[in-house]
């Protein structure tokens, strides 16, 4: 990512210098735009993330090169993703998050930790601050994967196993609403810390969300409906036996 963020997403870094007053430095969310307590806050929780994801990660999985160099090339995938931006109007642009692909190709800790290593890629690149990369790493990568693999557990147990409900709802539908979602608390965190004000907000952030589901639903779900095609060995959440046979 660049060091902008506008959209249903959310930034790929936020940098850690002090933040110029524009519809730009919005979209960064700046890491000091946060108050000091809950930098250190958010820089906890992720760190309790992380460390969980380490320790429940299943690295046997990765023993296989094929497995290891999909997930090794998925995290130069979000690196180079994380990277582009589009300019939506001036001062105002957005990437993609695609992390709910990500998540259901690997589970919740590899993709926690393929995302940060992706995240850390970008701020080194961008020379952003420890406090805005973990910021990026709570907002941008922690709960879109977890709200991803949340969504996951509430679709199998509630609608049928079968295979478009598998790419439309999992990979379309989640995708878009995972985005949308992250993008809205992040802004609502900057108004709840006063940051800004919710009319400055609503006035030039907030109408460009909606807009912004569509993109990230695709971008998730084609990519879902490609490896569940040709390369279901890569995906963890897809099994033929639960979503193909018998049906």
């Amino acid at each position: 990512m660049s060091g902008r963020e506008g959209s249903g997403t959310i930034p790929a870094c936020l940098h850690g210098g002090m933040a110029s007053q524009n519809v730009q430095q919005i979209m960064t969310a700046d890491g000091s735009l946060l108050p000091p307590f809950l930098t250190w806050l958010v820089a906890i929780l992720y760190g309790i993330s992380l460390i969980s994801a380490v320790r429940m990660a299943p690295w046997s999985r990765l023993r296989d090169a094929e497995q290891l160099h999909v997930y090794l090339g998925t995290a130069v995938a979000l690196l180079f993703l994380w990277h582009m931006q589009t300019d939506v109007k001036d001062g105002l642009s957005y990437h993609l998050l695609g992390l709910t692909a990500v998540t259901l190709m690997f589970g919740w800790s590899l993709a926690v930790i393929a995302a940060s290593l992706a995240l850390a890629g970008v701020c080194v690149n961008t020379g952003s601050g420890w406090d805005g990369f973990v910021v990026s790493s709570m907002f941008a990568v922690v709960i879109p994967i977890t709200l991803t693999q949340i969504m996951l557990v509430l679709i199998r147990w509630y609608l049928p196993k079968q295979f478009f409900v598998y790419v439309l709802v999992n990979g379309f539908l989640t995708g878009g609403l995972v985005g949308l979602s992250c993008g809205y608390l992040l802004t609502w965190m900057l108004v709840l810390t006063g940051a800004y004000s919710f009319a400055e907000l609503a006035e030039t952030v907030l109408p460009f969300f909606p807009l912004m589901f569509l993109p990230e639903a695709f971008l998730n779900g084609w990519v879902m409906v490609v490896l569940v095609v040709f390369r279901p060995q890569w995906v963890y959440s897809f099994s033929d036996e639960q979503y193909l046979k018998g049906k």
